[in-house]
């Protein structure tokens, strides 16, 4: 996921909590300027859970990339404020955490001069739209010439999404508001368009929350079919430079939960269609992610390519099955372990061993 936002909505902080990473934190706009990259665990509690029964010597979890990609000002896509760099290395991402300012603060300027999360969303939006207008317009008349005749058919069924994000572009909506199938998005995936990725929002709010600013956000995201996050960045940077025991004792003191970056992580995960199976050994308990709707053996490929090339079955059993009957053996005894072959669709907690023979 890439991190974007105007200049000094709270990016970097929160990217360095997330990562415990430590990208500058300036009070002043391009202080990011190459993307910073982190590698963050995705917080699941089943890996504990299973390790309660599965005597591992080590626990592994599986992993996110978040890229902290510097603060977009009006005029990006004509390459404001080095907007083409920044907008090159959103590309590279498959989707997007949009850091939205919800706090009121003196001393942190706005590049706007006030707080109004929906324009600044809609200064970044445009950024993006236009920038994805241009990488059509480019090619646009190329392939439309190339549809026509019948003879090139790819060429013909990839104007026939170009022609309706075209126009999505230019009455000023994102790609993904026209909700395109995998399929369609497959045919235009080659010109790489940043307003088809998929948005979490991220409000930084400050101690009360900011009850009034955030719910006008999340009625904003409700109506395009996005997630809000709200988290205090301040809060998050301070929790992230505590040990694990200290930071359980804050998080009492606040009464909450968990950490609000550990529903970033998790909310990201979902946006990108993940889903996480799991190995168990006396070696070790790992997750491992795959994409939603992927078989048995693209699931094994994960581990390693011979896993997938010569797959031949996988016996599996879901985490439920393990809490209820504490042990793989129980499990067999109950009939719960079922063999499974090239067609079975893995689903989110299965636990699986794999047979392959290259």
């Amino acid at each position: 996921m890439g991190i974007v936002g105007l200049p000094n909505v709270g990016k970097s902080t929160i990217f360095n909590a997330l990562t415990s990473a430590k990208a500058e934190a300036a009070n002043y706009p391009f202080c990011t300027i190459e993307p910073n990259t982190g590698i963050v665990r995705v917080p699941d509690h089943r890996l504990a859970d299973i390790a309660q029964y599965i005597k591992p010597q080590k626990l592994v979890p599986t992993t996110m990339e978040f890229v902290d990609i510097a603060g977009l000002v009006k005029g990006a896509s004509q390459g404001e404020g080095l907007g083409n760099q920044f907008l090159g290395h959103i590309r590279e991402t498959q989707a997007i955490a949009h850091v939205v300012r919800c706090f009121d603060d003196s001393d942190v300027v706005h590049v706007d001069g006030s707080l109004d999360p929906l324009r600044d969303i809609a200064t970044i939006d445009t950024e993006l739209m236009l920038a994805d207008l241009a990488t059509v317009e480019k090619r646009f008349t190329q392939v439309k010439k190339a549809s026509k005749g019948g003879t090139d058919k790819r060429a013909a069924q990839v104007i026939g999404v170009l022609e309706p994000v075209k126009e999505a572009l230019e009455a000023g909506k994102p790609v993904r508001a026209l909700r395109l199938s995998r399929e369609e998005r497959a045919l235009i995936a080659d010109f790489h368009l940043i307003t088809e990725k998929p948005v979490l929002y991220i409000a930084n709010v400050d101690e009360t929350g900011c009850p009034a600013v955030l719910e006008r956000l999340q009625q904003y995201a409700a109506s395009e079919g996005s997630q809000v996050v709200a988290l205090c960045g301040k809060i998050e940077s301070e929790l992230a430079e505590l040990e694990l025991e200290e930071r359980q004792a804050f998080l009492q003191d606040l009464g909450i939960a968990e950490p609000g970056l550990a529903r970033v992580i998790r909310a990201g995960y979902e946006l990108l269609g993940f889903a996480t199976y799991f190995t168990a050994g006396e070696t070790e308990v790992r997750a491992w992610t795959i994409e939603k709707g992927w078989k048995a053996p693209a699931a094994a490929g994960v581990i390693h390519t011979d896993f997938e090339r010569g797959f031949i079955r996988a016996e599996v059993y879901h985490y439920d099955d393990l809490m209820r009957y504490k042990s793989e053996q129980a499990i067999r005894d109950a009939g719960a372990l079922r063999v499974e072959g090239k067609e079975y669709v893995v689903k989110d907690g299965d636990i699986m061993h794999f047979r392959f023979a290259v």
